[in-house]
Order: C-alpha cells, then structure tokens, then sequence
C-alpha cells in the first residue's frame, strides 16, 4: 500500500529548478533510501514533501491525500516528521527538554512519549538532564531523531542522519533506523552514505542532476554495476 507518492515534481530556488519532474513511492512499512551525488536534489526533494519548499509542477500525496505544497505545521499533524540535516537540536537546552518540545503538539502523554524514545536510545536517558550542546555528534543526532519519534509519526524523513558523524556513530544510527522501521513507522532517507543507507533499506532510488536515474530493490541497485561504479565508489 502506498503511503507516499511523488509524482513529476518540479521545484527549485526561485528561478532555479532543482528537481525536473521527480517521481517516488514509498509503501507501508518500508525503508526507502534515496542516494545520489551532491546536488542532485535529494534534500530538496524532502523539502518539498514536508512543504517547505513548494513544488512548481507535480503532486505529494500521503495515504492517498494531496497535500502538495501544505505548510510544514499541516504536514506535522498529517502524521510526517521531519529530522533536517543541520540545526536540528536546541543546544542550549538539556535532552529532556528537547524531547518535550518535539510533543508540544500532543494532548498528554508526553511522559510515555519521553520513555519510549529512552528505551530506544538508552544513551539519551543517562544524558536526559545534560545540555545537548555538551553531546556529541552523534548523541545530538540521537536527540533530533528521538524528538521526532514523540509525535509518533507514521512517515519519517530522515535528511544525512549520518554526515559528519565518527564512524563509531554511524552503525549506531543505522542500528536505530531499523529499530524505528520494526515499530512501526516507516522510514524516507537521504543519505550521502548510499552503501550504508542501501544495506537497510527495502528500496532506493537514485537521483542525478535533479532526475530519477534508476530505482528498484535496495539488493538490486547494489549488485547494479552502474551504481555501483558511479555511486558507491565501485
């Protein structure tokens, strides 16, 4: 069952486009990844969906709906989270703290809320009373994707959850994206780590100056020579 459908979008920066007619699905339960060098419009293809960018041409339907070009705060309450590459913490303001925010759209059950993403990302309980700009990289990216969960989305965008991560953070962030996948919720990812990203994913597409330039199973597009030479570093 498709629970997103992108189809041909056209949006850009002004008079630029970015993307030129892009078209994506994502079913119930999935791990989608969407890979490609820089500049290909991969980021710009979240923002869209999340409606921060309106699209010039095409259609975003979710669970069947039409929501192209609804503002961020519509689409929140339509059941889609958004963890942006940058800036998606409060430095200044401890892990707890962080966490109420991301439900301060919720009636209640903010506690259970709070607990559940602690027992995912046990590493954030200990840390709850610390100022998040003291974390690392990684822990501060566990925070952005735990303050997502507490709206307990149906769709989450995940926007390079791992860039400028050490790579002792890497497997740990890719761990808890299939642990979010089996609860439940399914799962959007631009990543620059397209191997990694390809490894946990049900399918992919691959972008190229803001075009679709393959898709398919995740297994296929990283057995496919192509991708493989050109996208994955051989």
């Amino acid at each position: 069952m498709s629970l997103l459908a992108v189809d041909a979008v056209v949006v850009g920066y002004g008079a630029v486009d970015i993307l030129h007619g892009v078209s994506i699905e994502v079913n119930l339960g999935e791990i989608v990844s969407i890979i490609g060098p820089n500049g290909s419009g991969k980021s710009t293809l979240m923002k869209a969906i999340f409606g921060l960018l309106k699209p010039k041409q095409g259609v975003v339907r979710f669970n069947g709906d039409d929501i192209t070009g609804l503002p961020p705060h519509k689409v929140v309450r339509r059941g889609i989270c958004y963890v942006p590459q940058a800036e998606n913490v409060f430095l200044s303001l401890t892990v707890q703290e962080n966490l109420e925010m991301g439900g301060f759209i919720l009636n209640g059950g903010v506690r259970e809320r709070t607990e559940l993403v602690y027992e995912m990302f046990p590493d954030l309980k200990s840390a709850q009373h610390k100022k998040v700009g003291r974390l690392s990289g990684g822990q501060r990216q566990m925070v952005a994707i735990g303050r997502s969960l507490m709206l307990d989305p149906r769709l989450l965008l995940l926007d390079e959850p791992s860039a400028g991560l050490a790579p002792i953070y890497v497997d740990g962030i890719f761990q808890r994206v299939l642990e979010i996948s089996r609860s439940g919720v399914t799962i959007l990812i631009v990543e620059q780590n397209a191997r990694k990203a390809l490894s946990v994913s049900h399918r992919g597409y691959v972008l190229a100056a803001g075009e679709n330039r393959h898709q398919g199973p995740a297994t296929a597009l990283l057995a496919n020579e192509e991708v493989r030479r050109v996208y994955l570093g051989g």
